[in-house]
């Protein structure tokens, strides 16, 4: 079964909860499935030819099939036990995957692609059902979440959190396209969408409910920072008499300016900061 096709492995894990509990077939087709991931055949989630990403719901729940019918063990990773479920181990590499994993503690999850060129720097984590593309950085202390979708040439600066959105498996998870800068300590979250070579400043922090006031078009995002949009931290009023009467803040994302095709990341960034 490992050898299996994406439409049979897709028709396996659409069955019921309780049939898919009672396969004697199951650690089978979770090794074809991690090995579908891996090579980044499957995806938790995928763009649409409108723009427009969608979970693809069954992948996901294979991924919670897997933790369901997975028991916690000891898990042999390194000189200190650790206690797991053994269906999503730590996933290892060779030098012909040509990915650069800079020793000092990082550590990707069975069932993430991780493509040629990217550099992880310690102590990184990816997540299972993860993709991240070719020529990008997740730098020190970041977080890659389950399911979070990261482009090609993202670079994912120190400390910076890019959630993972797991349940519920209609949910579409975080994503990065390609040529996105994420500033340190800035974070990504519940399913938000940062398009092609937007960045975000350091600690900008996006929720689904966070508005993204465009200061330049004269409009609000929500769940979505544009192309090329550059993301500062800022704060507005907040509403209400007592706030009033006492100067009262509430955090904001503001859209300060946009980079256009000459401009990289980091001369946007310090010019909208100046």
């Amino acid at each position: 079964m490992t050898g299996m096709d994406d439409a049979t492995l897709q028709a396996f894990y659409e069955r019921d909860d309780a049939a898919l509990a009672a396969d004697p077939d199951w650690p089978a087709a979770h090794a074809a499935l991690l090995a579908a991931l891996e090579q980044g055949r499957l995806r938790a989630a995928r763009r649409g030819d409108d723009g427009v990403w969608h979970a693809v719901a069954w992948v996901k729940r294979a991924i919670l099939t897997g933790f369901r019918r997975s028991p916690l063990e000891r898990v042999e990773a390194g000189p200190w036990p650790f206690f797991d479920k053994p269906a999503f181990p730590p996933r290892s590499f060779t030098a012909g995957d040509g990915v650069r994993l800079v020793p000092g503690g990082s550590a990707v999850r069975r069932g993430a692609y991780v493509a040629p060129g990217v550099v992880l720097m310690p102590p990184a984590y990816v997540n299972v059902g993860a993709f991240v593309d070719a020529g990008t950085m997740v730098d020190s202390h970041a977080l890659v979440g389950s399911c979070a979708q990261v482009g090609r040439d993202v670079h994912v600066s120190a400390a910076a959190q890019i959630g993972g959105v797991l349940e519920p498996a209609h949910r579409s998870p975080v994503v990065l396209e390609d040529g996105v800068f994420v500033g340190g300590l800035a974070g990504v979250f519940e399913g938000v969408v940062v398009r092609r070579r937007a960045v975000l400043a350091a600690g900008v922090v996006l929720t689904a409910a966070t508005q993204v006031h465009d200061l330049v078009h004269g409009r609000a995002w929500r769940g979505e920072v544009p192309e090329g949009a550059v993301v500062v931290a800022g704060s507005r009023p907040a509403g209400g008499e007592h706030a009033q009467r006492h100067g009262l803040q509430v955090a904001a994302a503001l859209v300060v300016k946009y980079r256009d095709e000459r401009t990289d990341a980091a001369t946007a960034l310090e010019s909208a900061l100046r």
